[in-house]
């Protein structure tokens, strides 16, 4: 977990200030004005409702308005309802399962409180149980994705459900769409449900406020270090939700301060909508990149495939080493073209483009002084060195990278014969992506120039390779790399030219976000 800080906080700091001094009273200030617009947010909020209860009948007043109830709560939810199964599409797309999880915490929330504005009592129907007992599952389901969102994704269930990624949302919104139309029907279900009742609603607030609060801290804990807006957009709406909570089971129906819960769930809502556009105004249109789809260049697959948190940290490394930037580009472009050479499926095509952009990205907490070292490592300088895939790994699964990306970044050194590191894998127990990507990173290494050596021709770096066949490398990737280089000698000719112009690593790493 240190390691893990320490790899964001070197992540966050690298983002462009000019100095230590600066960086340091810049990112104080930063930390200060968050932390007090946070717990103003938090607190007016509570204020106002505590200051209209306290007050009485004086001002908080009867609002009786069944039909301002229900057009104000469902024409919103519904539009919510929409845009979450947008996200979740676009989540599939751009492989990463912590979106997919937010938008099935903003589904379950815009339908069942679809269902809570329908069943406004009064309305369209007179049961008093169905409107309150749909609050509070809408906002207990959401609150339980919220946290599966939270939780790093290597862990087992995360994993298992990864699986599945493409038929969540389907089948989540279809079940809800059951168990809407079976409340709506069956009235006297909610009544075993007892969610308005002691001790259950007191149970089920318990349940809301501590998984709500570990949400807040892992995503309060991410942001401050890496500056993703979508963090701070999910902490304010988990922030909320706790809030609402609060007046749901403290306030009385129809009075002015139990209104105030709507707008907070719905302020909730428009917070995560304008966090994933903030994060993600730069992946362009959808049509765009179902056009890139069909085509076969690597960088269009690059630019289709590269997910907002992927160019958030090609950015900082970029800042911090211009170098890696670049090599994690062309290494991306390698494997690539490698995994179609073997003939890999889209996902695996999808995985690898992203794995590959960010696999050495571990080295932000690496002095450039050791990076750079003319000389041979000393021991304790090569133990550093091998810190990295743990280092970058660590950092990637807490921003919802999905395991096969994961795979790449953490298995990318480890060598065939079980000699490599960090985990001393050997044969096929290694993962295939990260098998694919280890010859594209030792390729590149080699016809590169450091400053310990000089770079080998394209005919020397796959001769070492050819050499290292069932020693470093498994046999198969080395048979089809060198199948490719034989057949598009050319294009690893005009790479290696193009990475080696004054000035084209940084420009051919900007360009991925520019």
């Amino acid at each position: 977990m240190a390691g893990e800080r320490a790899s964001l906080a070197v992540a966050a700091q690298a983002a462009g200030l000019i100095t230590k001094r600066s960086r340091g009273v810049s990112s104080l200030r930063s930390k200060k004005g968050t932390y007090g617009w946070f717990a103003l947010g938090m607190a007016l909020p509570l204020c106002i409702y505590a200051g209209l209860r306290l007050t009485g009948s004086s001002l908080d007043a009867n609002v009786q308005s069944p039909h301002g109830h229900f057009y104000i709560v469902s024409i919103v939810s519904v539009i919510s309802l929409i845009v979450a199964i947008a996200i979740g599409i676009a989540a599939t797309r751009l492989r990463n399962l912590k979106i997919s999880f937010l938008s099935l915490s903003y589904v379950s929330l815009a339908a069942l409180f679809t269902l809570h504005g329908i069943s406004t009592p009064g309305f369209l129907n007179h049961h008093l149980m169905i409107s309150g007992t749909a609050a509070q599952l809408s906002l207990l389901l959401a609150v339980l994705w919220l946290w599966l969102s939270s939780i790093s994704s290597d862990r087992f269930l995360i994993r298992f459900l990864s699986r599945w990624q493409r038929w969540l949302v389907p089948v989540w919104t279809a079940a809800l769409a059951v168990l809407f139309l079976a409340l709506w029907m069956y009235p006297g279900l909610t009544h075993g449900l007892h969610l308005k009742d002691n001790p259950v609603r007191w149970i089920v607030t318990a349940v809301i406020v501590v998984f709500n609060l570990w949400t807040m801290f892992r995503y309060w804990q991410t942001y401050m270090t890496s500056r993703f807006p979508l963090q701070l957009a999910i902490v304010y709406g988990t922030g909320w939700m706790i809030i609402a909570q609060i007046i749901i089971v403290t306030g009385e129906a129809w009075k002015l301060s139990w209104w105030l819960y709507h707008l907070l769930l719905l302020a909730s809502v428009a917070a995560m909508a304008a966090g994933i556009r903030l994060q993600y105004r730069s992946t362009g249109s959808l049509t765009t990149s179902m056009l890139h789809l069909f085509r076969s260049n690597p960088q269009d697959w690059i630019h289709v495939y590269m997910s907002p948190a992927v160019k958030e940290l090609i950015r900082t490394t970029e800042n911090r080493d211009a170098y890696t930037a670049g090599h994690n580009y062309r290494v991306a472009i390698y494997a690539l073209k490698l995994s179609e050479e073997m003939g890999l499926s889209l996902n695996q095509l999808r995985a690898i483009a992203q794995g590959g952009l960010v696999h050495d990205v571990g080295k932000l907490g690496i002095s450039r002084s050791i990076l750079n070292k003319p000389g041979k490592l000393t021991k304790e300088e090569r133990v550093i060195i091998e810190e990295h895939p743990v280092k970058g790994y660590n950092l990637c699964r807490r921003l919802g990278f999905m395991q096969e990306e994961l795979s790449v970044v953490r298995s990318h050194h480890e060598r065939w014969d079980g000699s490599g590191y960090p985990d001393r894998l050997s044969g096929s127990s290694i993962p295939l992506l990260a098998r694919v990507t280890a010859v594209a990173d030792v390729y590149d290494a080699l016809t590169s120039s450091r400053a310990y050596r000089e770079a080998m021709s394209h005919e020397e770096a796959l001769a070492y390779i050819r050499s290292e066949k069932g020693k470093h490398f498994d046999p198969a990737c080395v048979d089809a790399m060198l199948r490719l280089a034989d057949r598009q000698a050319e294009f690893f000719r005009e790479t290696i030219a193009l990475s080696r112009e004054p000035g084209r690593t940084e420009k051919s790493a900007s360009s991925l976000h520019a």
